[in-house]
């Protein structure tokens, strides 16, 4: 807890992505991170996100899993529907005008339009927890993986929160999960690795 009575702040459940890393992922800063996905992925997106998060599970350093958590963050963008994904475009876009409330609204549309549309919970799930609203925000991270197992960004959410609330045994499976899917994920290690040290030293 800070001085002012909030949170910590531990990775967000989600951020802005940078389209211009997802740009980058056939040929990162250290060279190609793989085989380019063949012509069935690119006409399929869930074909190619899956061959993403396979290479995101086996990213061998995290320069190279950056690059392509940055490619996955981009087809999390898309719903199948054009109206809740402008809805959720709309909503970031209030988010950084600090709209909080118009983008509360615009992503409770998005979610009730889509409601199988992981990324729009995702993103409610960060205002609640704005807001310090944890029950909220766990429940929406919940549905995100309910739909979603994969989004680390979700996973990560999960963990940070569970873990201001002292749920530190949840908070660890919600880390180790993160780490399945991104093992290369920035500062994840270090954080489940003392958290491990906490949990067993309480002998839990």
């Amino acid at each position: 807890m800070t001085p002012d009575g909030r949170p910590p702040r531990h990775p967000p459940p989600l951020a802005s992505p940078d389209r211009s890393r997802s740009d980058r992922l056939q040929s990162g800063p250290q060279g190609p991170v793989g085989p380019a996905p063949g012509p069935s992925a690119q006409e399929n997106p869930a074909k190619l996100l899956e061959e993403l998060y396979a290479r995101l599970a086996t990213a061998p350093d995290e320069t190279t899993g950056a690059e392509i958590a940055a490619a996955v963050e981009q087809l999390w963008q898309h719903s199948g529907s054009p109206t809740a994904d402008l809805l959720t475009a709309r909503a970031a876009a209030a988010m950084e005008a600090n709209k909080r409330d118009l983008a509360m609204q615009l992503l409770n549309a998005a979610v009730e339009l889509q409601p199988d549309y992981a990324e729009a919970w995702n993103r409610r799930a960060y205002l609640f927890y704005l807001e310090d609203d944890y029950k909220r925000a766990l429940g929406d991270l919940r549905r995100v993986l309910a739909l979603e197992p994969h989004h680390f960004k979700a996973l990560e959410g999960l963990a940070g929160i569970l873990l201001h609330l002292g749920e530190k045994k949840a908070a660890l499976e919600a880390y180790d999960a993160l780490l399945k899917v991104h093992p290369q994920v920035q500062g994840g290690k270090k954080a489940r690795d003392d958290l491990k040290v906490e949990v067993e030293g309480q002998g839990i």
